[in-house]
């Protein structure tokens, strides 16, 4: 006999514990005090000083109510309690937007949107990537990777740097629409980046074993270095 699945919660962003000490200490407050308004205002009777003090050192981090309350008590929006979003419900999180806001936005039914920040795959057209990059302000870089395109664009970066750089232009341009313009150069660059540090490391005596670790240290941070490299050519 099949049970029916019980939903679960949606695991909680990334907790800045620094930053909540930080904004806590800003306003006077004591770890009584947060654990206070969260009681009194927020309905969670469970909060303790000593929960607070965990959550501020790191060793315990608070779920998705917890942390709305925290940044109720704490006079800041969620965004600030967050570390770097990685997803598109974090990022919705971190600019306090309402999931149906979003929806309502993208011309989406709520329970579609909310698949896709299940999924993290972003179906949406050009209209509706539009729409959710300005509702949540976000930037390039951000949205390729919350719409869940950046493993791909690593894929098509690897395949770059370690073949014929100019056959991968136009896919690159599907997932990060940039100007052509910026991404020749980007690619040409990272191409040259990586060949000659190959080279450089079998000159200097590394062998073969030495250039293959290099060049998979190069390969593994080449997102950060592409869009490094984009933002230097666009400002």
């Amino acid at each position: 006999m099949r049970h029916p699945s019980v939903p679960t919660d949606p695991p909680a962003p990334p907790f800045n514990a620094p930053a909540a000490r930080r904004l806590r200490a800003a306003l006077g407050m004591g770890p009584e005090h947060v654990a206070y308004g969260m009681r009194a205002s927020y309905g969670l009777p469970y909060v303790t000083p000593d929960l607070v003090v965990a959550w501020e050192r790191g060793t315990v981090a608070p779920g998705n109510p917890e942390l709305t309350a925290m940044a109720g008590v704490l006079w800041c929006s969620p965004g600030e309690l967050i570390g770097r979003p990685r997803t598109l419900r974090e990022h919705r999180i971190a600019r306090a937007v309402a999931p149906e806001d979003v929806a309502h936005a993208v011309g989406m039914e709520l329970r579609a949107y909310l698949r896709t920040e299940e999924s993290g795959q972003w179906r949406g057209n050009e209209r509706q990537s539009a729409a959710l990059a300005r509702i949540l302000d976000l930037s390039l870089p951000d949205f390729v990777a919350v719409t869940g395109r950046e493993a791909k664009l690593a894929d098509l970066l690897h395949s770059a740097v370690t073949t014929r750089w100019q056959a991968y232009v136009r896919p690159v341009m599907k997932l990060a629409p940039l100007d052509k313009e910026v991404v020749d150069a980007v690619l040409q660059e990272l191409h040259q980046d990586y060949q000659g540090h190959m080279a450089a490391t079998l000159s200097w005596g590394g062998g073969s074993r030495g250039a293959s670790e290099s060049g998979q240290r190069f390969l593994d941070g080449i997102i950060d270095t592409f869009w490094a490299a984009v933002t230097d050519r666009t400002g």
